[in-house]
């Protein structure tokens, strides 16, 4: 019988994650590399981006895609995204959309044309303030 190999949580890894989790922002992997150079000197860019990934591909973190960039998000909760057409800036949209049907109820929530919502990803695309000024 093979026995399933246990990934190994390095301080990297936890450090990459908790910094994800502490922020509001949407950050690519070129800001995360930065940051977390600034506490982990010799952390290269390569095991980021391989960490990022693995998060990703786990579930972990969000991956959003805007303007040939990547941002991720450590909050894995079911919330809308504001995406700026213009800067590929990314912003949680929560309360905003609060009193749409499927997002008003959380759970797991029956769709007669198509079947059960048991989770949702919703991008909302525009151009944010800043932009507009």
């Amino acid at each position: 019988m093979t026995e399933l190999k246990k990934e190994r949580v390095t301080a990297q890894k936890s450090f990459i994650l908790d910094y994800l989790r502490s922020v509001k922002t949407h950050p690519s992997a070129e800001t995360i590399y930065k940051e977390v150079k600034k506490k982990l000197p010799s952390i290269s860019q390569g095991t980021v981006y391989r960490v990022l990934n693995n998060f990703k591909e786990k579930g972990e973190v969000l991956a959003i895609d805007t303007k040939g960039n990547v941002h991720f998000d450590g909050d894995t909760s079911d919330h809308a995204h504001f995406i700026c057409e213009e800067c590929g800036n990314v912003f949680d949209v929560m309360s905003e959309c609060s009193e749409c049907g499927i997002l008003k109820n959380k759970t797991t929530r029956k769709v007669p044309q198509v079947g059960i919502i048991n989770h949702y990803k919703i991008n909302f695309y525009g151009v944010c303030n800043k932009c507009q000024k």
